[in-house]
């Protein structure tokens, strides 16, 4: 297809997705994946690909501020990647230290109030990045309307392992009581600051598969997966489209099986379990195929007000 052709399909496609997108998740997480194999398809050198790919990121935090996403998780680096080549870390790093201070300085990012976050091991880190996340940290530090989170020196198990070590030794001095551990408590001791629960999973580069990435925020929360093959410097927006599409479709998936559940309880149950099927089946009625939604008629009559302490997730009914 001639280039001008593929442009005029390209921008008709992304016009059609923006129109069918309605809503947006909160959270975003991003495998940035395919830097090196694009440098070397495209004969760029050192850290080409990674310099390539900075600028798509500058695009996807702008397209996500667009719709509504409230935070944005970038994998950057891994504990992994220190097995790389030295020459080709000390280039990444470079390029590193450089995008923080920009970004931190950039005039775009204190007007739309974005908080520049580092999660992972930074301490591994050489020092001159370590000095640019705390640059960009205390830059952005008073902002609350967007946050991105840089993973660096990032593993998910390795952090989940050392939570629980925590835990395990608090227990056994005697100063945390095993009935009192909570989520909270495990989610307190990953991260300095809160993160919201992943609401979808973009990874680029063709590989499927999410690498031990933000395993308690994602998984836990059954976040959706958008698997694509263009190498990160080659992601889209339309792209980045059709994986918000995704969760979409995810949730829109998820409120017809709630609702399918919760009619499926609507025969011989107790008193409780039945106003609060009632309950489910009042709020997501409209995700079910006309066919398949009841009269209304017979969900008069039902105090759901049992069941106001479901959280918006409707987790409790599960």
């Amino acid at each position: 297809m001639k280039r001008w052709l593929r442009q005029r399909v390209d921008a008709v496609y992304e016009e059609v997705l923006s129109r069918e997108i309605s809503g947006a998740p909160t959270h975003v997480a991003v495998i940035q994946d395919g830097n090196r194999r694009y440098a070397r398809r495209f004969v760029c050198y050192g850290s080409g690909g990674h310099r390539e790919g900075a600028q798509t990121t500058e695009r996807v935090l702008e397209w996500c501020q667009d719709i509504g996403v409230e935070e944005l998780t970038l994998y950057a680096f891994s504990t992994e990647n220190f097995d790389r080549p030295d020459e080709e870390n000390q280039a990444l790093f470079d390029l590193l230290c450089e995008k923080l201070r920009e970004f931190a300085d950039a005039e775009r990012v204190h007007e739309n109030e974005v908080r520049i976050r580092v999660i992972g091991e930074v301490e591994r880190l050489p020092e001159r990045v370590r000095d640019a996340v705390d640059y960009a940290e205390r830059r952005t530090r008073g902002y609350d309307r967007f946050v991105l989170n840089i993973a660096l020196a990032y593993g998910g198990r390795s952090q989940l392992l050392e939570a629980a070590q925590g835990v395990a030794s608090d227990v056994e001095t005697g100063t945390l009581e095993p009935g009192a551990i909570e989520v909270e408590t495990i989610e307190d001791r990953l991260y300095d600051q809160p993160v919201r629960d992943v609401d979808l999973i973009i990874r680029t580069g063709g590989d499927e598969r999410t690498s031990n990435f933000l395993p308690w925020h994602a998984n836990g929360n059954e976040a959706a997966v958008f698997f694509c093959t263009p190498y990160w410097p080659e992601f889209s927006k339309t792209d980045f489209l059709r994986g918000i599409r995704t969760y979409e479709h995810r949730e829109e998936s998820w409120r017809r099986t709630r609702a399918r559940r919760a009619m499926a309880l609507l025969g011989a149950v107790s008193d409780p379990e039945l106003v609060e099927a009632k309950s489910v089946v009042e709020r997501f009625r409209d995700s079910l195929p006309t066919a398949e939604q009841p009269d209304p008629d017979d969900l008069e009559g039902v105090d759901t007000g049992q069941v106001d302490d479901l959280d918006s997730s409707g987790q409790a009914a599960d």
